[in-house]
C-alpha cells in the first residue's frame, strides 16, 4: 500500500511538471532597462508572496507595481502599514516591454518623502 502511494504521489508530481516554469519567479526580463518614475495615489497594497504590490491610480489609470518577495521588501522598511488607500506615492523602477502594460517593477517607492529602496542595488547613485 506504501508502495503504492509513493507512486501516485510520483506520478503526480511529474504531471505538475510542466506548470512549474509558469510558477517561477520570472525576474526582470519583461521590463524595460531604462528607470522609469510613476506617481499616483494607492487603490491597494499587498505584502506577500510571491511579490509584493501596489495598484496606483496614476490619472484615472490603474497601474500594478510589483515590488520584490516579502523578506527584502519588509527589510527595506517597507510593509502593508506603510502606505494606505488615497496615499500618494512615487515609484520608480522599470515598467513593462509591452506599452500597452501598466505594469513596473519598482526598485524604490518614496512615500512622503521616505525612501524605501526596494532594490537597493538597482537603485541609482545620486
Amino acid at each position: 500500500m506504501r508502495r503504492l502511494r509513493i507512486l501516485l504521489l510520483a506520478m503526480a508530481l511529474g504531471a505538475a511538471m510542466p506548470v512549474l516554469p509558469a510558477l517561477a519567479h520570472h525576474g526582470w526580463a519583461w521590463t524595460e532597462e531604462e528607470l522609469f518614475e510613476l506617481t499616483g495615489t494607492v487603490k491597494s497594497v499587498f505584502v506577500g508572496n510571491p511579490h509584493a504590490t501596489l495598484d496606483l491610480e496614476v490619472e484615472g489609470v490603474v497601474w500594478r507595481v510589483e515590488l520584490a518577495p516579502p523578506g527584502p521588501t519588509v527589510a527595506s522598511g517597507f510593509t502593508e502599514e506603510t502606505v494606505k488607500p488615497g496615499d500618494e506615492v512615487v515609484a520608480l523602477g522599470n515598467r513593462s516591454l509591452d506599452p500597452n502594460e501598466k505594469r513596473m517593477k519598482a526598485v524604490r517607492v518614496t512615500v512622503g518623502g521616505k525612501a524605501y529602496d526596494i532594490y537597493p542595488t538597482r537603485v541609482p547613485a545620486n
